[in-house]
């Protein structure tokens, strides 16, 4: 395929966050009696904020954004183990060297997703999109609309790069080309992705003089 820039998600596309994530979320759940795998299953690639108001349905704003800060608090705080997942620091380190635009764009929030990606040892983005910069989280697209238009390109001139099939989803809703890696595979129009993988070290991107970006899968 041919693009200009990249979006990437961050929690299990370039960052390995997942035992950091399901410890906060299984804590969470015990607070509440709520069982572990039935949280797990609805949590991934989605705002905390939306799965709150999911699972405290009833629930008062007053209350629900009291349990955010909570929840908050105990994942920007916890980011033992948390590490670059494989491929994500020499693609980055290659699209900074090549000048190709990327933005990492998350539905995590400042705290949480600035603490993860210090961790993580990865470069800083050009654009760094959060919860808090968009009312609609993932799968709606605007998260990765808004990283379009302030890397200066169109949407379709993206590459998003997710893990989710909520992301997923925001990706194929905004027009964007998709890589999915290690996203689930019953998940919703996966098919329509451009590249499947299950490791981000498989991407090839090479830019030419005239700076047309080609993105394939190495063989």
């Amino acid at each position: 395929m041919q693009c200009k820039g990249f979006l990437f998600d961050l929690d299990g596309t370039l960052v390995d966050s997942l035992p950091v994530v399901e410890r906060s979320w299984c804590r969470w759940a015990d607070r509440h009696g709520i069982d572990h795998q039935e949280v797990l299953n609805f949590i991934h690639g989605k705002q905390a904020i939306t799965s709150l108001r999911h699972f405290l349905q009833g629930r008062s704003e007053a209350e629900i954004q009291a349990e955010f800060t909570w929840l908050e608090q105990v994942e920007a705080t916890d980011t033992e183990g948390i590490t670059a997942l494989p491929g994500a620091l020499a693609l980055l380190k290659h699209l900074n060297e090549a000048g190709i635009p990327w933005a990492i764009v998350t539905s995590g929030s400042v705290p949480v997703a600035h603490a993860r990606h210090r961790a993580a040892g990865l470069p800083v983005p050009e654009v760094f999109i959060t919860a808090e910069r968009v009312t609609r989280g993932k799968p709606e697209p605007d998260a990765f609309l808004l990283g379009a238009k302030l890397l200066g390109l169109a949407p379709e001139a993206c590459v998003v790069v997710e893990d989710a099939a909520a992301g997923v989803l925001a990706g194929l809703n905004a027009g964007c080309h998709v890589i999915a890696v290690n996203v689930p595979a019953n998940s919703p129009r996966l098919q329509e992705a451009d590249l499947v993988l299950s490791t981000l070290e498989a991407v090839a991107v090479s830019r030419t003089a005239d700076g047309n970006v080609t993105v394939s899968q190495k063989m």
